[in-house]
Parts: C-alpha cells; structure tokens; sequence
C-alpha cells in the first residue's frame, strides 16, 4: 500500500535578502513531482506563483513580488504534499530612490523590470522616472479640450520627457490658473534644481582626481625605485660571490691533506654502518612495515614478521637491536590492544571474531580474550533486547491498534504495513524473538568453537595454549549455563511482561513491563504470539541446546496457551451471553428461532480457533479442555428468569407475550438438547478433544436446569389462574354439598377450566406441537391435585351432592385422560375416594347419561384432547 507525499520544506533561498522582482533560487525538499504538481508559491505573504519556473523536486526559481511583509517564510504547495513548511525567511529591502538630478556612481542606461502579464523583461528609459511635478508647485488642471492645444501647437508635446517638449502647451495644461507669484516660485525650484546638478556632479568628479592622481604618483615612484636599485644591485651580488669563493679557497687550502684523510675514515664507517644495515633491515624496516600493514588490516603479515623477529632478536644485546626490537613490541602491544577492541565491538560476526581471537592467540595476548568476547556478546545481546524493548513500550505511547492478523509467522514474507496494523505486543514479541533467534546461535557456536579448541592456530596447539583454553572452557562451564539461562530468563520475562503481566513479581514487572494495557489481546493474535514463541523455540532446539535450558520456554508456551484458551472462552461466553441480544422472536415450522445456529457456531468457531493451541508441540505439556465448562454457558442462561419483566427490554415492538417467549425459549432447549450439543460433541471428536462426554454431560446438566426453570415459570404463569378459579366456582352461589338438587349436568366452573386448558393447549400448540403433551400434562396435575385437596375438605356430601361431585370429577378425568400422569391419576383416585359410594343404579345410570350429554355437548371444544398424541415428556 503506498503511502501519501511528505509535504514540501524549504531549507534554503539565494540569496535571502533584496528588494521587489529579485531573482531568487528556493532550494528544499519535496518540492513537487513537476510543473504541474506545483499550485502554490508565496514568499512573505505575496503570490509569486506567475513567476515561478519550477526546476526539481529540490528546486524552484521565481521573482520576489510586491510583499506584505518586511520578512517572511517561502510556502510552497503542491497537489501531491499539500501545503508546506519552511526553515528559512527572507527579507524585503526598500529601494532606494534616486532622482534624476541626484548624483549616482553609477550610469542608468535602462532599468529592467518584470513584466507579468506578457512574461518578458521590459526597459524603461532612465527620463521617465522624472517627477511628475518638476516645478515643485501644485498642479491645477485646466478644462481646456485637448484637441483644441494639439491644433495650437501642432507637433509638439506636454511631455517634459519628450522631444518636442513645449513649455506653453505644459503651463496651459497644468497651471492655467495658477498665480504669477507661484509661477516666480517654480523658477526659482528649478534654478535650485539645475545648481544641484551642478554641483553634484563636479564634487564628484573631484573626488575622483584626487583619488587617480594619488595612485599615479605612487606607480612612478616604485617605477623609478626599481629603475635606480637594479643595476647597483647586480653588481653588488657578483662582487659578493667573488669574495666569498676567494675566501673559502683560502681556508680550506691548508686543511685539504687533513680533510682527505677524515673523509677515508668517515667512508670507512659509513661503509661498514652499510653493511649492517643492508644485512639487518628486516628488523630496521620493521616498525615501519607493522605500521603500514596494521592500516592495511594485513594482520597475519604482521604476525609472521613478529615470529621472525622474535626468533632472531628476541634475546640479542646489541643495543641498536635492543632498541628497534622494544620498538617492535611497542607496535605489536598497539595491535594487541587494537585486535582486542574489534573483538569486543558489536555488532560482528562469527567469522570475525574467530579470526580476531586467532590473531590475539598467535600474538601471545595476556588473559582470555575469546571468554572476554564471549562475556561481551552475552552483555550486548541482554541489551539488545532491552532497548528492544524500550523503544516498543515508547512507540506504543503514541499508537494504538487492534485488528486481526494475516496469519503467517515472522519468518514469511510479510508487508511492512503489517508492523502498522498489528498492535505493538505483537510485533515487539515478533522482533524480540527474532532477534534471540539470530543472535544466540552465533554465541553458542562460539562457545562450542571455545570448548573444543578450533579458535585457535596450530602456533597456539603447539604452544600449549589450546590445552589452556579447553581447560579454562571446562571451568567455566557453569558460567556460561548461567549465561544462556539468564538470556532465556530475559526473553520469557520480556515476553510476560509485554503479555503476562500479572505472572511477574512486582519488582520484576518495573524492569521488564511499563506496558500501557488497555485492552487485553484478542484470542487469535495470542494464537499468532504462541506459534512465533513456537517457532523460536524449535530454532534454539535445533542448535542442540540442553532442554533443561530451554525448559523456561516450554512453560512460557504453556501459559501463553492456557492464557489463550481463557481469553478465547471468555470472549465465546461474552459472545453468547450476547446472543440474547440479536433474539428476534421469530420462528419457523418447529417452533424454533435462530438462536440455537447461532449457539452452534459460535461454539464451533471458538473451537475451531484453539485447534492450533490445543495440539501439543513435542515436549509441551497438554492442556486440559475443561477450563470450557467454566466459560461457555448455554446460550439461554444469559435470561434473567427472575425478572419481573422476562424480555422486556429485546424487541419490544413484538407481539408475543411473556408467556409465548417462555414457550420459545422452551422449544430452543429443547432443540439444543437433542441436537445442537450431540452436534458439538461430533465436532469435538472430530478435532481430536478428549472428555467430550464429561463436557455434554455437563452442558446437558446446566441446559435441563435451565429448561426446568422457564417451564415451572410458564406452568406458574398458566396454571395458576385455572386452579385458583376452581374452588370460588365449586362454592359460587352458596353451593353447599350437603344440601343440593338433583344434578343435571357439569357445572359452568368446570367448563370455564376446561376453556382455559383449551387456550393453553392452543397457545403450546401454535409454538411447539412438541411441548404439548409435557405442559397439559403438568397443567392437568396442578388442577386435578386441587380438585382432589378440594373435595377432601368436604365434611360431608348429600346424596345428590355425590353425584355432582362425582359427575363432575368423572368429566374432568375422561376429558384430559390422554394427558393423565401417575401422579395425576392418583389425584382423582384420592378425590373419588373421597365421595360416598353410588349404591343405586338409577344413580350410576343418571351419571352415565349427564357425562354423555358434557362430552356430546362440548365436542368442539373437546376435540383438541382427543387428539393422537406422541408420548407424554415426564416433568
């Protein structure tokens, strides 16, 4: 994705100071991309746009306007920036006017200026900045028609400039009115102005003879100087010289046999300090060559040259070899100490410090300098990953993200938009990681390159030195695990502190935490983070470090993992919880709504999420998946059955009652229960999940508990009113058992319970055909329980009193007998019982007949008990 032009910025104009229409040059940055692309030009306040000449992205040309400003900055707009900035002003200098009888250094022919309108240079004749009024007196013009003073002087002109000038036609035009003394007082302004001319111009012509004739004086001053003193001076030279060869020949005539003989003896000696030179320059040139080699990095040159000479005059007491040998070694300490810096420099390579380590060998350097080098990586990597660190906890200060990732690991191909999209935990784990990964097999192929010797040269083996080291190696053993333990320890609290924080102690968490934790990070990028941890470890693995090491990850991964599981949950829980949210009460042929789908996939999704987290890497512990039973609720037990206003607040533009709600809610349960978690359960097994039976079991158990409250609520709701209306209809009337007529049929309380059973079966019956048999059972228990409390509390019956009763009771049980439960029919047993028995059979007769004429008179209504029905659901 690209990313949009940084703005223009003006760094620099020449030059930075003048007066309107100066030629200047702007120099900056992103200037724009061409002519174009450039749309706006102002320097202190004024449009110079017309005038620029846009060069580069780095340079434009343009002419100083008129400005506003004595001082101001250079903006500049392009389409592709916007408006820019500046670091530089520049300055508008007033010019200074010059009259034309003001006197001047220099000659006017024409003055250039800029023409904007038709974009080319201009000259204007140095006449026409003449004032407009030359005899400094006001101007009053006259009416007079111009036609008629070009006919009065043909050919001439009012123009003062002009050749044809005609003073006349200039006073008519411009003083007609104007007074004789005002007119005496122009002559004298122009007599004044033609003296200063004048003058000016003779003063200033004498300023300058002066100046030229001093110059020419001094010219033929030196002229004759140089005249005069030549000849005397080469005479003077020759005489000179001529003395000077008399009078050395003369000096030296009597010493010439002495001077000889001093010259033998001095070849002698100069001949035999040759020799020894010429026989012994190896060690002569050799501080020099260690120089010169030393700055051309020609390390092993400078070795092999210092074996040579330490074998030949390591032990000499010729002073002069004394002497440029203890030089020799001064060179060679300088190259020890500059070979012991390069090796402790980072960042280098493994490559670099083995030939450095192998150089300080063969030069016999005192101490370790491959366990100093080993001591430094480790210092320089536990750095590393603190400023790492330090700069990610800055930066997130600033920045704030949270979207979903690609899904690659830090080692594919990844766009550097990604660094901009994830949030910054993320990525700083990513470079962290990345960073371990690419640092730590150099140290610890340095450190096995140190234990078994192959640091060193066969100077060192022969030397003894190698033994040394091995046996230094084995020594410090320990502190090199500590080492290795203690950057494992860095980089996993490194990690828990930017993910974990709440593993940490609290003075752990200052050193390796201050991050700003305002949301908590979602499932999947903590499946991202546990795949790069993953990856890292297997890369250490690989370098055959000890597990016991690398053990501190396997943990970090565990409780990244187990991290992850929660996090995941929650947010499935919190997601189904929502669910209630999104019920819009509508359902299809099996009385079902959406909510149990949804349910389904949002299990399934969260599911399919953790397949990563949950399959266990080679030496990872498992993670138990009961941590689910802890976090995902059924999608109904977000319903506050309590509430006094169950689903008041969710779709109240629906016309279903409380009461139809409850039968939805029943028949989801219920689907739930037979299909939706056998469903999840197969999805279980089919990731490989183990204990999928404990976890229906479970979900089973919370969803029946659930289903158990919304029916005792909906019988609650509908069978109460029908119960609570039986024993004020049995009495209505001052009904007395013991004192009644003989009956002639069901009495209307009866039939109004019945009416109302009818409505609720009809009301279960449009929802769910399923819930039928379950809720009339239970509704026909609660009124048969009554009808039998009722008649148990009678003290007495009359014989007809019986037989109302009987009639009644007998109705009641023939009509909902398809609905009877045990517990139901031992109600009306204990009712019956409860009545004396018939002994007539004109009595049994008169019963039969009334219980026909109910059944034949409230067939229609009847009809609904009649029908087939599946079996009966147990409460």
């Amino acid at each position: 994705m690209s990313r949009a032009r940084q703005p223009p910025l003006v760094t620099g104009i020449s030059p930075n100071e003048g007066i309107s229409w100066t030629k200047v040059t702007i120099r900056g940055e992103n200037l724009g991309t061409g002519p174009t692309d450039l749309i706006g030009l102002t320097i202190c306040g004024h449009n110079c746009l017309l005038t620029a000449e846009w060069m580069s992205a780095s340079k434009i040309v343009c002419r100083v306007g008129q400005a506003k400003n004595d001082k101001g900055d250079i903006i500049v707009t392009t389409k592709s920036g916007g408006k820019g900035t500046s670091t530089v002003s520049f300055k508008l200098l007033k010019p200074e006017k010059i009259g034309i009888l003001d006197q001047s250094a220099v000659w006017v022919d024409e003055m250039n200026y800029y023409d904007m309108r038709t974009d080319r240079n201009k000259g204007i004749p140095p006449l026409s900045l003449r004032p407009a009024n030359p005899l400094g007196i006001e101007i009053d013009k006259g009416r007079f028609p111009q036609k008629d003073l070009e006919s009065l002087f043909p050919g001439m002109s009012a123009d003062f400039t002009s050749e044809n000038f005609s003073a006349a036609w200039y006073l008519i035009e411009n003083h007609s009115t104007t007074s004789f003394d005002q007119l005496k007082t122009a002559v004298v302004n122009l007599k004044k102005q033609a003296n200063k001319k004048n003058e000016g111009s003779l003063a200033y012509v004498k300023g300058g003879l002066s100046t030229f004739f001093e110059a020419q004086d001094a010219l033929s001053a030196i002229h004759q100087k140089l005249e005069a003193d030549g000849t005397e001076k080469v005479e003077g030279s020759m005489t000179q010289k001529l003395e000077n060869v008399l009078n050395r020949a003369s000096n030296t005539a009597d010493t010439l046999f002495q001077e000889v003989l001093g010259r033998k003896d001095k070849a002698d000696s100069t001949r035999n300090a040759l020799n020894v030179l010429q026989r012994f320059k190896f060690l002569f040139n050799l501080p020099l060559n260690i120089e010169r080699n030393i700055q051309k990095g020609d390390y092993d040159v400078v070795i092999n040259d210092y074996e040579k000479a330490k074998s030949l005059f390591g032990k000499t007491e010729v002073q002069v070899f004394k002497k440029y040998y203890a030089e020799v070694e001064t060179r060679i300490e300088a190259l020890r100490e500059l070979l012991l810096d390069k090796l402790l420099e980072t960042p280098s390579t493994l490559h670099d410090q083995k030939r450095y380590i192998r150089y300080l060998s063969d030069l016999h350097a005192p101490g370790d300098p491959a366990w100093q080098c080993i001591g430094a990586q480790h210092q320089w990597i536990l750095q590393l990953m603190h400023n790492c660190k330090e700069s990610y906890v800055k930066e997130q200060k600033g920045n704030a993200f949270d979207v979903r990732p690609s899904g690659s690991s830090f080692q594919s191909g990844r766009d550097d938009a990604w660094r901009y999209k994830a949030p910054q935990q993320v990525v700083f784990v990513e470079k962290l990681t990345k960073l371990v990964v690419s640092q730590l097999p150099n140290f610890w192929k340095l450190w096995v390159s140190y234990v078994n010797g192959s640091l060193f040269s066969e100077t060192a083996e022969k030397s003894g030195q190698m033994e040394r080291s091995k046996k230094n190696a084995r020594q410090r053993q320990n502190d090199f695990k500590k080492m290795i333990q203690e950057v494992m320890h860095s980089l996993v609290k490194l990690i828990r502190g930017a993910l974990l924080p709440f593993s940490l102690r609290e003075g752990e968490l200052r050193q390796y935490g201050g991050w700003e934790m305002k949301s908590e990070l979602s499932g999947q990028w903590l499946t991202h983070i546990i795949q790069t941890v993953r990856l890292s470890s297997e890369s250490l693995t690989a370098l055959e470090i000890p597990n016991d090491m690398l053990q501190i990850i396997q943990d970090l991964i565990l409780d990244l993992r187990v991290r992850c599981i929660i996090v995941t949950l929650q947010h499935t829980a919190e997601d189904i919880k929502r669910l209630a949210e999104k019920e819009d009460w509508v359902v299809d042929n099996e009385g079902l709504t959406s909510l149990p789908s949804q349910f389904e996939q949002c299990i399934i999704h969260s599911l399919q999420s953790l397949k990563t987290v949950l399959d266990c890497k080679p030496g990872e512990a498992s993670v138990s998946f009961e941590l689910w039973f802890h976090f995902c609720p059924s999608s109904e037990t977000s319903i506050d059955v309590s509430s006094p206003d169950l689903f008041g607040s969710i779709h109240e533009e629906s016309s279903l009652s409380s009461e139809q709600r409850l039968l939805i809610a029943l028949s989801n349960c219920r689907y739930l229960e037979r299909h939706t978690f056998l469903n999840i359960a197969e999805h279980f097994e089919k990731h490989g999940f183990q204990g999928v039976d404990k976890i229906t079991q479970v979900s089973m158990e919370s969803l029946k508990e659930l289903d158990q409250r919304l029916f005792e609520m909906y019988i609650e709701f509908k069978a109460d009113p029908i119960v609570g209306s039986l024993e004020p209809g049995i009495y209505a009337g001052y009904f007395d058992w013991k004192d009644c007529l003989i009956p002639t049929g069901v009495r209307n309380y009866l039939k109004e319970a019945l009416v109302n059973i009818i409505a609720v079966h009809a009301e279960v019956f449009t929802i769910s055909k399923d819930l039928v048999p379950r809720v009339m059972s239970r509704v026909v228990e609660a009124v048969s329980e009554e009808l039998s409390r009722l008649m148990q509390c009678v003290s007495s019956f009359s014989k007809n009193g019986a037989l109302q009763a009987k009639l009644e009771i007998c109705a009641l049980r023939d009509t909902v007998a398809i609905y009877l439960t045990p517990e139901s029919k031992s109600s009306f047993k204990q009712a019956l019982e409860a009545l004396p028995q018939l002994s007539s059979g004109t009595d049994r007769k008169l019963l039969e007949e009334l219980l026909n004429k109910f059944k034949s008179s409230m067939h229609l209504q009847l009809t609904c008990f009649q029908a087939s029905s599946s079996a009966m659901m147990k409460t």
